[in-house]
């Protein structure tokens, strides 16, 4: 992989804000370690990129904290030959993490210029096996599925039907579910019983917003 300006900045995030709180993938931290989490935010706030901090990106979205980013990487546990499944682009750092994890990833994003700037972005990087999609990513994709993981970067009230339909045997999906405010980081597993559920600290995100998710004027 190209090797990228602030190296050092990233590698310092990944051992204090990462590796120090439990994430402990190689994968996921050589990933975190990688990829320059600077071009995904727009200036000034590019100043701030490997600080513990969320960051606005535009349009009232917002780029999670690295942290959060490994966490729910982490948790979803993506494997080479996977096809992935993220709803809400953003400006793309996560959908280019999983790029970085998987085979293939399709991302669906609701906002069309969001979903431009993750393409430039991701442009950037030289990004090959990453679609992004202008649409309601509370139904997911369709076309693709079934998802060996889905990974949802927005708050929702309940995990939709949609996206649970599309998760493959022994796939794993990744979503905050709770309320606008406050979620609670879940992970659903299917396996030949069924879907296990588990839950994994709370957490805030802005609200998933679609016909299974929050309406707009909520």
């Amino acid at each position: 992989m190209k090797t990228y300006p602030r190296a050092d900045e990233r590698s310092g995030m990944v051992e204090r804000q990462i590796r120090a709180r439990g994430i402990s993938n190689p994968r996921v931290l050589e990933a975190m370690r990688e990829i320059p989490r600077h071009i995904f935010i727009p200036h000034p706030y590019d100043t701030s990129a490997y600080e513990d901090n969320p960051l606005p990106i535009g349009n009232g979205q917002t780029i999670s904290q690295p942290y959060i980013v490994a966490l729910m990487t982490e948790l979803l546990d993506p494997k080479h030959d996977d096809k992935l499944l993220e709803i809400g682009s953003g400006s793309g750092y996560q959908t280019a993490i999983l790029a970085a994890l998987s085979q293939q990833v399709t991302s669906i994003e609701r906002i069309s210029s969001v979903a431009d700037l993750a393409r430039k972005n991701l442009a950037a990087l030289g990004e090959k096996n990453v679609r992004i999609v202008v649409g309601d990513g509370t139904l997911g994709y369709p076309a693709d599925a079934p998802y060996d993981g889905i990974l949802i970067t927005a708050a929702t009230p309940a995990i939709p039907q949609p996206l649970i339909d599309q998760l493959a045997m022994g796939g794993r999906l990744v979503a905050p579910v709770g309320g606008r405010e406050i979620q609670e980081l879940v992970t659903l597993t299917r396996n030949t019983r069924g879907l296990v559920r588990a839950s994994h600290g709370g957490v805030r995100f802005v609200p998933l917003i679609g016909e299974h998710g929050w309406a707009d004027n909520a």
